[in-house]
């Protein structure tokens, strides 16, 4: 059929570039991965499986409902729907979806929360995301 091997085109016949977000690496830890040690990407990783370790992640961090992170996240953006135990420091936003139970500190400048996440820690709201003390991996 050639659905992915046609470029998309506008009305003059000219390829269009991709999109921003295909761009981007994308990575996922698949539900049966376990990742034991640090973890650091520049794109985007979806965590379905279990991580062990410090995440750090230029661009944004999916935790899907039922996976595990047990150390550090440091992001641009989390979206968490699984666990997280330990500090998450997002340098522009945090969303924590109904499914999300999350154990250590929140840092970050904006947060969502929907109704039945559970947060067992501080959440801390500056314009900076977290002090650069904390969060050295700047991009």
């Amino acid at each position: 059929m050639g659905f992915f091997t046609n470029p998309a085109r506008d009305e003059q016949g000219n390829e269009l570039r991709r999109r921003r977000t295909d761009q981007i690496p994308f990575s996922i830890i698949a539900s049966d991965m376990t990742v034991i040690g640090d973890l650091e990407t520049e794109g985007v990783v979806r965590v379905e499986g279990r991580v062990r370790g410090t995440v750090r992640v230029g661009g944004q961090v999916l935790v899907a409902a039922g996976a595990v992170i047990e150390g550090d996240l440091h992001t641009q953006e989390a979206v968490v729907a699984g666990q997280v135990s330990g500090t998450i420091v997002a340098r522009e936003r945090v969303e924590l979806q109904a499914t999300a139970v999350v154990a250590g500190d929140i840092h970050t400048p904006r947060i969502a929360v929907v109704e039945g996440a559970k947060v067992s820690g501080e959440v801390k709201m500056d314009a900076g995301g977290a002090p650069a003390s904390q969060d050295s991996h700047k991009s």
